[in-house]
């Protein structure tokens, strides 16, 4: 069988698939960017309606700044400690523990309220 192409001298060939490929490339970038605007980040997931209900009670108690996203679950092995799952929004209550340790936050998670490793929040 004769290739489409197979009757142009060899260069000439090769530029034809350079400018395929670059294309391809360019379109492949193209719906990559698309794609990347209309899917939010994993960590915005939509929240259910209790948690949004949860979500505007912290808000109302907190303000808006003390809003927190966990960003990975969180199994609390010490007293006071909470077990948060990844997507979960808090409220910053004290950036310190009892001991003043800054790595480990005091929130309130709409209900119960403990200690979370500070590395797993960030802003809602």
């Amino acid at each position: 069988p004769q290739l489409p192409h197979g009757h142009m001298p060899l260069p000439s060939f090769w530029k034809v698939v350079e400018d395929t490929l670059q294309q391809s490339g360019a379109q492949l970038r193209a719906f990559c960017q698309a794609f990347e605007t209309v899917t939010p980040s994993p960590g915005t997931q939509p929240l259910t309606p209790a948690e949004e209900r949860k979500v505007l009670s912290l808000v109302s108690k907190h303000g808006p700044d003390k809003l927190y996203q966990v960003t990975s679950n969180i199994s609390g092995s010490r007293d006071l400690d909470l077990t948060l799952l990844r997507g979960q929004i808090v409220a910053l209550l004290q950036g310190t523990d009892t001991k003043g340790n800054t790595s480990r936050w005091l929130v309130d998670a709409g209900g119960p309220r403990g200690f979370v490793p500070a590395a797993k929040l960030r802003p809602y």
